[in-house]
């Protein structure tokens, strides 16, 4: 039986790798606000550097785009400048809303637990004195 492309849908070892392995990644994946104003900026960043090139080449060639180039590649570095900070602080945003939630390991809470223990015993041996031994039952 073949499949789709002609390839035989049995599993033939061939001896070779697979063209594309999925390798688990190396960060976890971007928040969708921060995703989504990363890329938006770039979007702006490359349309800046498009104009700048524009303006750079009619500058040379003596065009009449050249003035009406530069000044809206220099309003468009603006726009693209804001775009980058909106990726910073975006981020920031979501990390203080939804970012790391700041709760103590089980094991430095057991630690206290037993540094806690450990001072109420001495507290409570000090205010007794030194252990009684029961005559009665000796």
């Amino acid at each position: 039986m073949r499949g789709e492309y002609g390839e035989s849908d049995a599993v033939m070892d061939t001896g070779r790798h697979p063209l594309w392995q999925e390798e688990p990644a190396a960060r976890p994946r971007m928040a969708d606000p921060v995703r989504t104003a990363a890329v938006r900026a770039v979007i702006i960043v490359a349309l800046t550097l498009v104009q700048a090139m524009v303006a750079f080449l009619s500058t040379l060639a003596g065009s009449w785009l050249a003035f009406p180039a530069v000044l809206s590649t220099v309003a468009s570095t603006v726009v693209a400048t804001w775009g980058v900070l909106d990726v910073w602080v975006t981020r920031q945003v979501w990390v203080q809303r939804n970012g790391v939630q700041s709760q103590p390991s089980s094991t430095a809470r057991e630690l206290r637990r037993e540094r806690r223990r450990a001072r109420r015993r001495q507290r409570r041996e000090s205010r007794e004195g030194p252990p009684r031994v029961d005559r009665a039952a000796a």
